[in-house]
C-alpha cells in the first residue's frame, strides 16, 4: 500500500509539473480585509463565541417552519407551482392566519445550527464591516485572509494538511472528479505512447449527482475509465479492481448516502484500499459535523481518518450556513485549483458566509450535545417504529409515487413537511418519503411524527423495503 500511495504522490507532482511548464499553475493570494492591519475581529478565538450546554429557544425556529395557505392547498392538490403562491413576486405580503404552521422533518441543518446566534452575529458582523462581496473567482480577488482561515480550520477538523473552499458541494465534487481526468491527459503527453494508461475511477451505484456529472465530465477527456460497482457491494468492487488492467486506481463513494441513509462500509473500503492500493475519496456532506465524537464526520465515526485520501464536504447541511470544501495535501489542493473548473470559473463565498461558516465550525465543535441529541433522536424513531435505522436520515420507501404522495399530503394535513421523493431522484416503484432528524426535535415531535405515519404506512411493509430502490449511474 504504502509503494502505491507513493505512486500517487508522484503520479501528482508529476501533473503539477506538466501544469508548471505550460505555465498554467494557479495560486490563491489572500487579500487582506480587516479595518485593523493588526487584529481582525473575525479571527476570533474559539472561547470569544458564544456557546450553550443545552437547546435554546431560538433551536426551534430550525424545524418549525410557516408557509402560505395558498401554496400549502396548491401542494395538497399537487398542483405545480413556480414558487409565487403566496403573492410575494407582487409585492403582497400575505396577513396574519393566512400561513400553515409545519413541523420540519425534511431539511438537513441536523445540528440546528441555522439560527444560532454566534452565527448569526458573525454574519451580521462581517456585512457591517466588509460588506456582502465577493470581488470575484478565488484566483483573481475573491479570496481573502477569511477564506483562509476557514480552511485552516475544516483542514484542521478532518485531519488533513490543507482545504480549497468552493462555492458549494456540488462544485466541490465537480472540481475533484475533473482534476482526476486532467492528471491522465497531463501524465500522458509526457509518457511515451506504450506507457500511457487512464485514470480507473470506481464509484458506488448509489453516489451523489455532483459526483456522477463530475465523472461525466471526467470522461470527456478520455483518459478516464469508469467502473460503477453495486451500491456498497465490496465483493463487486473488489471484482473490478482485480479485472483493472490500469494502474492508477481511483474509489470514490458517499460516507453517508443522502437517500438511504445508510453508511459506506468504511472498514471493508479500508481493506482494500490496503490490497489494491487506491485513492480513496469520500464525499462527507452528511457526516460532517454529525458523525464521529469531535464531529469530523464518517472517517472518525470508523476510526479510518487517515485512510481517506480526499474527503469532499459542505457548509449547507449540518453547518447551517452555504459553501463546499475538500480536504486534502497541498498538492492535491495546487492541482484541484488549477484545473477545477467549477473552481476556477465560479465567483468566491462572500465574507460574510466565510464567518458564519467558520463561527459554525466552532460551535459544532463545542456544542457537543448537539451530536448527542441526534444520536437520542435516532434511538427514538428507532424504539417507536422498530426500524433498524442507523443514521438521522430515515428512507421510508413506499413503492409507487402515489403511495408517496398520497402519504405526503396525509402527513401536510397533520402539520409535517416531508416530501416524496420521486423519480428521477430515485428508481420508479421505490419512492419514498424521506425523514431527517435534527438536534432540535424533542422525543415529543417523534412520538406525534410516528404516530401519525402509523396512519399512512406500514412500518413492517418498510422494513422489507429497505432493501430495495437502488438507483443506478
Amino acid at each position: 500500500m504504502e509503494m502505491e500511495k507513493s505512486s500517487w504522490d508522484q503520479w501528482v507532482e508529476e501533473a503539477l509539473a506538466r501544469l508548471d511548464s505550460l505555465r498554467v499553475l494557479r495560486s490563491l493570494r489572500p487579500i487582506y480585509v480587516s479595518n485593523d492591519p493588526h487584529q481582525s475581529k473575525f479571527q476570533t478565538l474559539e472561547g470569544d463565541y458564544e456557546v450553550f450546554d443545552e437547546m435554546q429557544p431560538w433551536d426551534r425556529s430550525s424545524v418549525e417552519i410557516s408557509i402560505s395557505e395558498e401554496t400549502y392547498r396548491k401542494w395538497l392538490l399537487d398542483i405545480h407551482s413556480c414558487g409565487d403562491d403566496d403573492g410575494y413576486s407582487n409585492g403582497l405580503i400575505p396577513q396574519v392566519g393566512q400561513f400553515k404552521k409545519l413541523l420540519l422533518f425534511s431539511g438537513n441543518d441536523y445540528l440546528g445550527l441555522e439560527s444560532h446566534p454566534a452565527i448569526r452575529q458573525a454574519a451580521a458582523k462581517a456585512s457591517q464591516d466588509y460588506g456582502m462581496g465577493p470581488r470575484g473567482s478565488a484566483l483573481i480577488c475573491g479570496y481573502t485572509n477569511y477564506h483562509r482561515l476557514l480552511e485552516s480550520s475544516l483542514a484542521e477538523l478532518k485531519k488533513k494538511e490543507d482545504c480549497l473552499l468552493c462555492p458549494t458541494g456540488f462544485s466541490a465534487n465537480m472540481a475533484v472528479m475533473v482534476a482526476f481526468g486532467s492528471i491522465g491527459s497531463l501524465l500522458a503527453e509526457t509518457e511515451e505512447p506504450y506507457k500511457k494508461e487512464k485514470i480507473a475511477i470506481f464509484s458506488d451505484a448509489l453516489n451523489h449527482a455532483s459526483i456522477i456529472d463530475g465523472i461525466r465530465l471526467a470522461e470527456r477527456q478520455r483518459t478516464v475509465e469508469v467502473y460503477v460497482y453495486r451500491h456498497c457491494d465490496m465483493s463487486h468492487l473488489s471484482s473490478l479492481l482485480s479485472s483493472c488492467k490500469w494502474k492508477r486506481k481511483i474509489v470514490v463513494t458517499d460516507s453517508l448516502f443522502s437517500m438511504d441513509g445508510d453508511f459506506a462500509p468504511m472498514a471493508d473500503l479500508v481493506s482494500l484500499r490496503k490490497r489494491f492500493g487506491f485513492l480513496l475519496v469520500i464525499d462527507d456532506a452528511h457526516g460532517t459535523f454529525v458523525c464521529g465524537k469531535h464531529g469530523r464526520g464518517v472517517a472518525e465515526e470508523f476510526n479510518c481518518e487517515k485512510d481517506v485520501d480526499i474527503c469532499v464536504g459542505t457548509l449547507s447541511k449540518a453547518a447551517g450556513c452555504h459553501g463546499g470544501f475538500i480536504a486534502c495535501s497541498k498538492k492535491w489542493k495546487q492541482l484541484i485549483q488549477s484545473r477545477g473548473r467549477s473552481f476556477i470559473f465560479s465567483t468566491a463565498l462572500p465574507v460574510p458566509l466565510v464567518a458564519a461558516a467558520h463561527a459554525a465550525v466552532m460551535v459544532a465543535k463545542n456544542e457537543v450535545w448537539r451530536r448527542r441529541e441526534i444520536g437520542n433522536r435516532v434511538r427514538d424513531f428507532q424504539a417507536l417504529t422498530g426500524l433498524p435505522i442507523t443514521s438521522p436520515i430515515i428512507s421510508l420507501i413506499v413503492g409507487s409515487e402515489e403511495k408517496a404522495l398520497q402519504a405526503s399530503r396525509f402527513l401536510l394535513k397533520s402539520g409535517f413537511h416531508v416530501t416524496a421523493i420521486r423519480p428521477p431522484t430515485v428508481p420508479p416503484n421505490s419512492c419514498r418519503l424521506r425523514v431527517t432528524l435534527c438536534a432540535a426535535h424533542t422525543f415529543d415531535d417523534l412520538k406525534k411524527l410516528t404516530d401519525t405515519l402509523s396512519c399512512c404506512i406500514n412500518f413492517e411493509d418498510i422494513r422489507g423495503n429497505r432493501l430495495k430502490g437502488h438507483a443506478k449511474l
